[in-house]
């Protein structure tokens, strides 16, 4: 072999050998597609990964091009490598928050590796979404998957399936899905869709298409693009950002108008400046797509051609809930309640049980979630009733609050007007009773 060739060679081989070390998603070798379940919580889903051969839960998220992990009150430690300190800027009211730099991870999903990830962790304990859904939340992933892969999600089966750009092949998998082009800013995807406001007026919008919004709509209420917010609102929470709490007013809009198919009287959130004043300095951008709409959809995001793929599920029609109770709920650890279990007591290989002499009950302690106020909506009906910030809630309904997921309990405070709620709470080592009505306000 010449000198000349084995150069060659070598630097070659040094070249391969960079771009596998390159922070990229890839499949396992002679595999074209991943597909697992996922869980979907407040039209958010939430997928199964390992970040160093710890298991974890993560937030599939369009609105980050970052990996953020937080929440690590974990019983096991996580091996991060090459870690520096930075300040980290999102969505909400407060500061900046300190974080982490960590790259050289291993990241797996299934038959899916990066052996060469930057992480970004939240120090911040206040950041804590596994509080707000009720369920344990490590983290957030978008960007890098979303660029590395043809993702389809599939809301009505809660299944996902990540595909090879090369292998995939869009008119054997979704022939009567309509297109929509994406466009890209700072490598997020943003939509132009067209809305019908009070006015009755149709106009054009520019969104960030936000898979880890729980909400429907955002718009940004601006004079000059003739953005405003409809008489009929109230104000309200409407989420949680890296930096804060953020408020708004809630109300609805005439249409959302997706290609040809129309989304009538939307609920819509108009958050204040304050909240989102990063977001609103790009002067392009009108608001966010959130996961309140994409749940309606078979959604299959293409980043590389530049374009989402979208066909209606049986959910499409579904009505636009919102809490009409007026509070706002989070995880407030865990309690240690007493149960009982049956005990059937009688002779052994008995097939029918109505011979069995005796009935038993065994007692024991199990640890359950509790559920704790954390914002009462001002002139709501919670609020009215005497509830206050803090209270733990055990029962609603005459049903004990653990025996429930949280989303499961804001689905009852989301019913029809003039629904009656009796809650029991817990105050201070109290037990109060209160009832109220559900009250719409749009």
């Amino acid at each position: 072999m010449s000198k000349r060739l084995f150069f060659g060679l070598f630097f070659f081989l040094l070249f391969i050998l960079n771009m596998q070390a390159q922070d990229r998603f890839l499949l396992s070798e002679y595999k074209q597609k991943q597909s697992l379940s996922f869980k979907l919580i407040n039209n958010i889903v939430v997928i199964p990964l390992e970040i160093n051969g710890k298991e974890l839960s993560f937030i599939l998220d369009t609105g980050v091009d970052k990996t953020i992990l937080f929440n690590l009150q974990l019983n096991d430690s996580i091996e991060l490598h090459n870690i520096e300190q930075i300040k980290l800027y999102g969505l909400g009211e407060g500061e900046a928050l300190d974080a982490l730099r960590s790259t050289k991870n291993r990241v797996t999903i299934g038959n899916i590796k990066n052996i060469d990830h930057m992480v970004y962790v939240v120090l911040d304990e206040t950041f804590d979404l596994s509080a707000k859904m009720g369920e344990n939340i490590n983290g957030i992933i978008g960007g890098e998957l979303f660029e590395d892969f043809i993702v389809d999600i599939n809301y009505r089966t809660k299944k996902i399936t990540f595909y090879d750009p090369i292998s995939y092949k869009s008119n054997n998998l979704c022939s009567k899905c309509e297109i929509i082009p994406l466009e890209f800013i700072k490598n997020k995807p943003y939509v132009n869709l067209k809305i019908k406001d009070h006015k009755e007026t149709v106009k054009q919008v520019k969104l960030l298409i936000d898979s880890g919004g729980s909400d429907a709509l955002w718009l940004f209420a601006n004079d000059e693009k003739d953005i405003s917010v409809p008489d009929n609102y109230f104000k309200d929470f409407l989420g949680k950002g890296l930096s804060g709490n953020i408020y708004g007013k809630r109300s609805r809009i005439k249409e959302l108008i997706i290609g040809d198919y129309i989304i009538e009287n939307p609920s819509t959130s108009f958050p204040d400046s304050s909240s989102v004043f990063t977001a609103m300095q790009n002067e392009q951008r009108n608001g966010t797509l959130g996961a309140e709409v994409l749940r309606r959809f078979r959604v299959i995001f293409d980043y590389s051609n530049q374009q989402l793929s979208i066909r209606p599920n049986k959910g499409f029609s579904d009505p636009f809930l919102y809490n009409k109770s007026g509070m706002e709920l989070v995880h407030g650890g865990d309690v240690l309640v007493k149960e009982s279990k049956a005990q059937f007591i009688g002779p052994e290989n008995i097939k029918n049980q109505s011979s069995f002499s005796e009935i038993s009950y065994a007692f024991g302690l199990s640890f359950k979630p509790s559920y704790q106020i954390s914002y009462l909506r001002p002139e709501s009906p919670a609020l009215e009733a005497g509830l206050q910030v803090g209270d733990i809630i055990l029962e609603i309904n005459g049903k004990p609050a653990y025996d429930q997921k949280l989303h499961e309990i804001i689905l009852t405070l989301s019913k029809q007007e003039g629904q009656k709620i009796n809650v029991l709470v817990d105050r201070g080592g109290r037990q109060i009773k209160y009832k109220f009505k559900l009250k719409g306000m749009l």
